[in-house]
């Protein structure tokens, strides 16, 4: 029940976040788009993942990275480009990308804040116009484990044992406003819907 519930949250939040990109920066059929950190998977099913992918008019313009073997998300969205990459080195020129897409994605970059920076650096270097979103840290209810208060507990062995207990084993390093606007190289919009922080920046 918990993970129905979670699945719909879920499906509205990127269904709003995609409308709120279309609108923010309109797109259009030759508008280059870099979508750093998809995962190895297809939408539907009961998954929400890649959902931009699954929606965006023109998935042939949309360039998609990720860090680990992406065999099923090739084959379940074959007009899209794919590449292999630490989204803290990319392989792309300075501004090679009109657009940089990123969703939830930043609260698991390993390395601490540096190492977010040093993501978030990668997307504005080769992205003219910048959309990363991410969970909130001051909303209670953490949206990965479905757990109060959990994401608010310091890094440590307690916080450790409550996430493995939901089964959750990947980076959780969550961000309020200011924090996320603290990683750009640049100022940058901060809209917060509760939930959801969004961070939009054009050079």
């Amino acid at each position: 029940m918990a993970q129905a519930v979670a699945a719909r949250v879920s499906l509205r939040s990127r269904e709003r976040k995609l409308q709120l990109f279309l609108d923010l920066f309109r797109p259009g059929p030759d508008t280059t788009v870099l979508d750093l950190g998809v995962t190895d998977a297809r939408f539907g099913g009961g998954s929400t993942d890649n959902y931009f992918e699954a929606h965006y008019p023109w998935p042939a313009r949309i360039t998609a990275v990720g860090n680990t073997e992406l065999e099923r998300f090739r084959a379940a969205f074959p007009a899209v480009r794919v590449v292999r990459s630490d989204g803290r080195q990319l392989p792309f020129a300075d501004g090679e990308f009109e657009l940089g897409f990123s969703n939830a994605v930043i609260e698991h970059v390993a390395g601490g804040r540096q190492g977010q920076r040093q993501f978030v650096a990668e997307l504005c270097r080769v992205a003219r116009g910048v959309f990363l979103a991410t969970p909130n840290r001051l909303f209670p209810l953490d949206p990965h484990t479905l757990l109060p208060f959990v994401h608010w507990l310091p890094p440590g062995a307690a916080r450790e044992r409550l996430l493995r207990a939901r089964g959750f084993d990947d980076v959780l390093d969550p961000l309020g406003p200011a924090g996320l606007a603290a990683l750009f190289p640049y100022p940058v919009r901060i809209v917060n819907r509760g939930l959801t922080l969004v961070a939009v920046g054009r050079l």
